[in-house]
């Protein structure tokens, strides 16, 4: 400024006066603008060191069956800096399982299925081919997820499932491809073999009760002309044997126990619990971080590698919907700004639907006297003190897997005994001494989708599974319960059969089988293939087989929404399997593979059986 006033004369004191004013007001004003510069300079600096603070290598949203293993792999390596963020409570009080043996006692399962402190409470639209009922849909919103909240069953599906997937568009994730996976992450208490893990963070045992009903069931199911085996996640799928379990030394073993609660301590390592992630945060099609709310306040953190949603078959593709990224139309109507049209999101919507075939039993030998409330304060402090006894299962412990009709390469039905009686998921009283089997298909053609029901994130999306909408799903459970009752006539259960409670005797031809089925058939808890894995070039497909949402960049997804289809089997071993699979994958490692491992094939395909 001095340089513009050396030629300047003043005319008259009224003149400099001026020139005095119109100099202090100019130099002020510049002043002010040089202040406002270095305020917004400020300011920024003080924003980009406040987002570093704020900031991790990864992001993982969900501390579910696939969270929790995400997070222990990735931290293995000093070096990465990983957030999960959980929408629900510790599985813990006070540190202690003991205290919060609603989770971790495993014959107390049904409570947390019907409890909404641990569980998102879902429920389906009306079904039309099921008497225009809605069903429930428990999900785990708790540390560990929904192994907090399942029947401890293991089961991997068969190996063609895993080949489908390849077939299907995810190459590399075939069952030599697999198959490591699942060892890797498994410690089997029978040891480890070709099929069988033997130093992995997940525990897996068989049942110890040896129940006379159990017994029972599989002599009868060898009696019906079904082999027997001895490994249903081993060799040989196909059979009735005894089922594995997530149990350890009598306690639930949930990813949190196997995989969260091991890392916790390392310095590399945040959690956070009672964090609802609201939105992911984009800086054009780039993700860059999550908003999340926590005690009453939104606030957001910052991703500089990915951000990897785990959240499940419902909360990823809902999450996914909520920040842009689904069917465009769909989105725009709800006023929510797209990032990416990518129409698969929340479709190819699959499950498995069940049913309970219960006989009355004429032995006071089942778990009826246990329900008695003197008894189950006695199982519950033998419990408490020792974690053995009848607490210490979830008393699934028989099962098995067959072929609804020659011509059918590998099972499609799947059997869960139980020496007891279920009313309305547990939340009915068992009324007499009776036993049951859970039997359903398990690759029904029917597809479903979900779709958000507004841009509100607490508000549960519209769950749509479309059950029994083709003609092939019905005629397959009315083979359920024709073939249920065949194992229920043998001789083995001469001495213990009384009555059939479901569907009751009166229930014979097709007509009443399928009337009792729309009464009756019920979700097995295994939705999953809602952000399907597949090809860029698939319409359908949400992300590719490495795990990346396709049309973005540093987002995946990891959970059992990715599946390409469903597998033969209950989900939460093979959705802990594609965690593993995917950590390997994040970290750049090439795939384990273990080839040429034998699968059993049936000798002919002309027969059931």
């Amino acid at each position: 400024m001095s340089y513009l006033m050396k030629g300047f004369k003043c005319h008259g004191p009224a003149m400099c006066k001026i020139a005095g004013s119109l100099f202090k007001a100019h130099s002020l004003k510049n002043t002010l603008d040089i202040s406002k510069q270095q305020f917004k300079i400020s300011r920024a600096s003080s924003q980009l060191s406040s987002e570093k603070a704020n900031s991790y290598n990864y992001i993982i949203v969900g501390a579910g069956s696939a969270g929790c293993v995400l997070a222990n792999r990735l931290t293995e390596d000093p070096q990465s800096t990983v957030l999960l963020l959980e929408a629900g409570p510790k599985d813990t009080l006070l540190g202690s399982v003991r205290l919060l043996w609603k989770i971790h006692m495993p014959a107390a399962l049904t409570y947390n299925l019907c409890d909404a402190k641990y569980n998102w409470h879902y429920q389906t639209r009306a079904q039309r081919q099921l008497a225009g009922r809605a069903l429930y849909w428990p999900r785990g919103r708790v540390w560990g997820g929904s192994s907090s909240l399942n029947a401890m069953v293991y089961v991997r599906g068969h190996a063609e499932d895993y080949n489908r997937w390849s077939r299907e568009g995810a190459p590399g994730w075939d069952y030599e491809r697999c198959l490591p996976y699942f060892k890797k992450a498994q410690t089997h208490e029978l040891g480890p073999d070709r099929y069988r893990g033997g130093d992995g963070p997940l525990h897996v045992s068989r049942g110890k009760t040896n129940h006379p009903l159990h017994r029972a069931f599989l002599e009868a199911a060898q009696q019906a002309g079904y082999p027997f085996t001895d490994d249903m996640n081993g060799y040989q799928q196909e059979g009735f044997g005894w089922m594995d379990m997530t149990i350890h030394q009598g306690q639930r073993w949930s990813t949190a126990s196997a995989y969260l609660r091991p890392a916790i301590s390392r310095p590399n390592f945040s959690v956070a619990e009672k964090t609802l992630v609201t939105k992911i945060l984009f800086q054009g099609t780039k993700c860059i971080g999550v908003e999340y709310v926590k005690n009453g306040q939104r606030k957001k953190v910052f991703a500089n590698k990915e951000v990897i949603l785990s959240g499940g078959a419902i909360n990823s593709p809902q999450l996914l919907m909520l920040s842009g990224i689904g069917n465009a139309d769909d989105l725009k109507k709800l006023g929510i700004p797209v990032v990416c049209h990518l129409p698969g999101v929340g479709q190819n919507l699959q499950d498995h639907l069940e049913v309970y075939v219960q006989q009355k039993c004429t032995k006071p030998i089942t778990l009826y006297s246990a329900q008695k409330p003197l008894n189950m304060v006695r199982i519950g402090l033998e419990w408490l003190w020792k974690f053995t006894g009848e607490g210490a299962t979830a008393h699934l412990e028989s099962g098995g897997f067959i072929r609804s009709e020659p011509g059918v390469p590998y099972p499609d039905i799947q059997f869960h005994f139980l020496p007891s009686q279920v009313i309305d998921h547990g939340r009915v009283a068992s009324t007499m001494e009776a036993y049951q089997v859970h039997v359903g298909p398990m690759r029904s053609t029917s597809v479903g989708w979900l779709k958000l029901k507004s841009s509100d994130p607490n508000e549960h999306p519209i769950i749509e599974p479309n059950y029994l909408s083709t003609e092939r799903d019905i005629w397959e459970f009315r083979q359920c319960v024709k073939l249920t009752r065949e194992i229920f006539a043998q001789k083995a259960f001469e001495k213990f059969r009384g009555p059939e409670i479901q569907p009751g005797n009166h229930v014979q031809s097709d007509k009443e089988i399928d009337a009792f089925i729309r009464q009756k058939a019920d979700s097995a808890y295994h939705p999953s293939c809602t952000c399907k894995m597949g090809q860029p070039s698939d319409s359908t497909a949400v992300v590719d087989p490495q795990t990346k949402v396709i049309g973005v960049e540093n987002l995946r997804v990891v959970d059992a929404s990715i599946m390409p289809s469903i597998v033969t089997g209950n989900l939460n071993a093979p959705t802990i399997m594609i965690a593993e699979k995917a950590a390997d994958i994040i970290k750049g490692l090439p795939s384990l593979q273990e080839k040429n491992v034998p699968v059993y094939k049936p000798k002919t395909l002309e027969t059931q059986r």
